[in-house]
């Protein structure tokens, strides 16, 4: 006689690991117009990035006591907002540009992967894990960030009246974990569109910071997991291009305790936004469990907080590169 057992397939959940390196070294994250002003201007990049990316790897090897750090370099370009060139033409300049500045790009992401990979809705995904912060004296009149798509860092300016219902009061916006005075910021996370939602640059970019970190999953499993490249042409088409490519044969794993990312001044904003947003989501408890234990047994020191694992450089570029007339 045969006995069947029933069992809740929550019981049977797990979460997947992922390699992690010490550090996660992004060495570009670049738009239409940079790539308009030509090999001059990734030229310019690289030539700047070299030198803050021997700083990052010099402060890595502190962390860990002066051991060598393992270390993943990587690349992101934007074919979500723009599609420009193609990854035919676009990839080789930019490895080219590169290899001359003695600079290895381990792993390449198109930022539209950020939105959707391997048919997972993964920017959809992590809006769903968006856990507003109340601000103090909150009474829920605020519609959630699922309804708005914006995200604060506290409580947002608003008129208040007054018993005579006539005269109207101006209140200040207020951070929810000011300290002394507030720095308050309010983030887009989409806009709709006739061809649907369009993700914020800010909100792909915390997708992305996650990736990096080893804490994105879907259903258990690992996402915007790296794929080889074989060699050959890349193809004509950014559709066709896998989301993360590994273009060498580098034994150091995509995802990091921590990251780093070199990127222009211009910037800024856009990153103060994403640790918002970071700081923000509930982030897979699993993901993090796995983390903290496998940090605690190396030794390597990790911030609790997701947000603070992500570390950045911001370096002065031309204030007009010239455009790129295809010579």
């Amino acid at each position: 006689m045969t006995e069947t057992v029933f069992r809740e397939t929550t019981a049977d959940s797990r979460t997947v690991s992922v390699p992690l390196a010490h550090l996660s070294l992004e060495l570009g994250h670049l738009y239409m117009e940079d790539f308009e002003a030509g090999p001059e201007r990734l030229r310019e990049h690289f030539a700047e990035v070299r030198i803050w990316a021997d700083a990052a790897r010099a402060s890595a090897a502190r962390r860990i006591g002066g051991k060598r750090p393992r270390i993943s370099t990587c690349f992101l370009i934007d074919d979500y907002f723009t599609r420009f060139s193609t990854p035919a033409e676009l990839i080789p300049l930019v490895l080219e540009e590169a290899e001359k500045a003695g600079v290895v790009i381990d792993y390449l992401a198109r930022e539209s992967g950020c939105a959707v990979a391997d048919r997972i809705e993964l920017a959809e995904s992590v809006m769903h894990r968006l856990v507003e912060s109340p601000p103090p004296g909150s009474h829920g009149s605020r519609p959630p960030v699922s309804q708005t798509g914006w995200l604060a860092n506290g409580q947002r300016t608003a008129p208040t009246r007054s018993a005579l219902a006539e005269i109207i009061t101006w209140q200040p916006p207020q951070e929810t974990a000011a300290r002394n005075h507030s720095v308050f910021m309010d983030v887009e996370l989409w806009s709709e569109t006739d061809k649907g939602r369009l993700w914020s640059c800010p909100f792909l970019a915390a997708v992305w910071q996650l990736a990096r970190l080893g804490l994105l999953r879907h259903l258990g499993e690992p996402v915007l997991v790296p794929r080889p490249w074989t060699g050959g042409e890349f193809p004509r088409d950014w559709d066709r291009l896998p989301p993360l490519l590994k273009l060498n044969d580098s034994r150091v794993p995509f995802s990091a305790y921590r990251t780093c990312t070199l990127m222009p001044n211009r910037f800024l904003a856009v990153e103060d936004a994403v640790r918002l947003i970071l700081d923000q989501i509930d982030v897979d408890f699993g993901a993090l469990e796995q983390v903290a234990k496998r940090s605690a047994a190396e030794g390597v020191a990790v911030p609790e907080a997701v947000a603070q694992r992500a570390t950045y450089v911001f370096y002065e570029e031309p204030a007009n590169p010239a455009p790129y007339d295809g010579t």
